[in-house]
């Protein structure tokens, strides 16, 4: 579904990716894991066309979409769930889902997708008239996520999903994940918890200061002593 070829890109004098090469099978989880300015949040954010590439390729169902600007992006089927949650703070849970389906114009599809979202997020329902910034991080999370399903994604880019959330929504989140991607959505999940994405992912590739330096079956990184003692503290 994905291919991602010899992707370089550079702030300034700052390599922030070293020519990297990964690629992502239709159905998949793949979880990319590493240190904070590994690069991680970078590859999520060229794909998304928010970044632009010094050097390399991507192409999405055959199509290059290595310049493509980010609503077009989103209209071919890829959304982001950003790192932060990223949400409209001043504008209601309802009205954020809403913007999620900007590039859509099937109100009968939209209709049937909000409430897809209500089911699979309970919480936004019971909120849907407050405002965003009034809501906990972890129902921020769940409503970048719905805003993010809105879009009706065939591939979903998530980044940093259990940043700053209680262990027991942590858990709650990544149960989500797995659901979304039983429907059907493919998943890059990018993660700082390790043990996490590993524990939900198909395959997985370690990143460290802009190169991938280890891929494999998630269940073998989950395994592998370098990981384990780099990531999973041990």
């Amino acid at each position: 579904m994905l291919v991602v070829e010899n992707l370089s890109v550079s702030y300034g004098a700052i390599n922030a990716l070293k020519g990297i090469s990964f690629e992502i099978t239709k159905g998949e989880i793949v979880a990319l894991i590493g240190a904070n300015g590994a690069g991680k949040t970078t590859i999520l954010n060229t794909i998304s066309g928010i970044v632009e590439p010094k050097t390399g390729k991507i192409t999405y169902n055959n199509k290059d979409i290595t310049r493509v600007v980010p609503h077009e992006v989103v209209k071919l089927g890829i959304s982001q769930v950003p790192e932060g949650r990223r949400v409209f703070p001043k504008m209601s849970v309802l009205e954020n889902l809403e913007m999620g389906a900007y590039t859509r114009s099937d109100k009968q599809g939209i209709k049937q997708d909000m409430a897809e979202v209500f089911q699979r997020f309970p919480r936004l329902e019971e909120r849907k008239k407050q405002l965003a910034k009034t809501l906990s991080g972890g129902e921020q999370q769940m409503l970048a996520m719905g805003r993010a399903l809105m879009a009706r994604p065939q591939l979903l880019l998530m980044d940093e999903p259990s940043m700053g959330l209680a262990p027991i929504l942590v858990e709650e989140i990544f149960n989500i994940i797995a659901e979304i991607n039983k429907t059907g959505t493919t998943i890059l999940l990018v993660e700082q918890n390790a043990h996490m994405a590993l524990s939900v992912s198909n395959r997985g590739y370690v990143l460290e200061t802009g190169e991938i330096v280890l891929k494999g079956e998630a269940s073998d990184l989950a395994q592998n002593p370098d990981v384990r003692k780099a990531y999973l503290g041990e």
